[in-house]
């Protein structure tokens, strides 16, 4: 039997914490919580728009709000929007988020984290990156283990969970279909990173890749914005490290960790030992962190305390 439930209209369903009622996607502006768009955010529909509203971002809240409305990748958009639409039997009546997931965390952080994309009916239904599935439950969990995030859940926008020293992001914004972004796809999405990693400015001292991919996408990025990059290029793996040089600013660590894919954690490739000392030498090589000044966009930070409702949604 199938997992997902059949299709519906776009008749407005209950947020899982505020109970408020939105439509599958949820449309910019509506009130789901933190939404950093507004009906009048433009919208890139290719990767020349991607790439000019990216340049034109001055902060990471617009930044936020343009990544959450982006429609520049057909298939991506037609497969986030469809897993919105018909959801999983396990959320049934939720509503989906449905739109690209910007980056979350402290606009001051020293520590970023490059995944690879949001997970379809995880950070897809949630509206926030590595939130609503196992690979969430894992990473927030270590993250509060060391220190980076307020409690060891999080469930959805709105739940009240906050970092501090660190922000999340991923390579690709779009939830893709097997998890498989295309090459092209990766490439559209790459300004909004570039101009992400740009904007956290030389407060970053390091920038923790999960997975190859993120590696990958990482080192791109360095590449584009002119910081000098290790020859040969440095290689993928758990607790890697890579000094990369940056003009006028201070060094960034490139640190490798195995993702915290079902696949990874569940073999045993990843464990939370494993997890937790890459993120404690994170934290090493970062040195002191401010808190963060108050944020609300949904890629920044939610308000401090929970949201009411039922609390976990699986």
């Amino acid at each position: 039997m199938s997992d997902t439930v059949p299709p519906g209209s776009r008749s407005e369903r209950p947020h899982p914490l505020t109970g408020g009622l939105f439509t599958s996607p949820v449309s910019p502006g509506s009130g789901w919580p933190g939404d950093p768009a507004t009906s009048g955010t433009p919208v890139a529909t290719d990767r020349a728009g991607v790439t000019a509203l990216a340049g034109a971002a001055t902060e990471l809240a617009g930044l936020d709000a343009v990544v959450s409305r982006c429609r520049a990748c057909p298939r991506l958009v037609d497969w986030r929007e469809s897993l919105a639409g018909r959801g999983r039997r396990a959320f049934a009546g939720q509503p989906y988020w449905g739109r690209p997931v910007p980056g979350f965390g402290d606009p001051r952080a020293g520590v970023l984290v490059v995944g690879l994309a949001p997970a379809g009916h995880g950070g897809n239904r949630t509206g926030r990156v590595f939130t609503g599935d196992r690979s969430g439950d894992w990473l927030f969990a270590a993250l509060h283990r060391a220190g980076f995030a307020a409690v060891p859940t999080s469930t959805a926008a709105g739940d009240g969970q906050r970092l501090t020293g660190m922000r999340v992001t991923a390579a690709v914004h779009c939830a893709p279909p097997e998890n498989r972004p295309t090459p092209r796809e990766r490439d559209i999405c790459a300004p909004w990173l570039d101009r992400e990693v740009a904007l956290c400015g030389d407060r970053v001292r390091v920038v923790l890749a999960l997975g190859g991919f993120g590696w990958q996408a990482a080192l791109g990025t360095a590449r584009r914005l002119g910081w000098r990059v290790p020859r040969p290029a440095p290689r993928f793996g758990h607790g890697a490290e890579a000094v990369l040089d940056r003009d006028g600013g201070p060094p960034v660590v490139l640190l490798g960790s195995y993702h915290v894919s079902q696949q990874n954690t569940f073999t045993g490739r990843l464990t939370e030992r494993m997890l937790d000392a890459v993120l404690l030498r994170a934290r090493e090589l970062a040195g002191p962190q401010d808190l963060a000044g108050p944020q609300d966009p949904v890629g920044a930070q939610d308000p401090a305390g929970p949201a009411p409702g039922p609390g976990r949604d699986g």
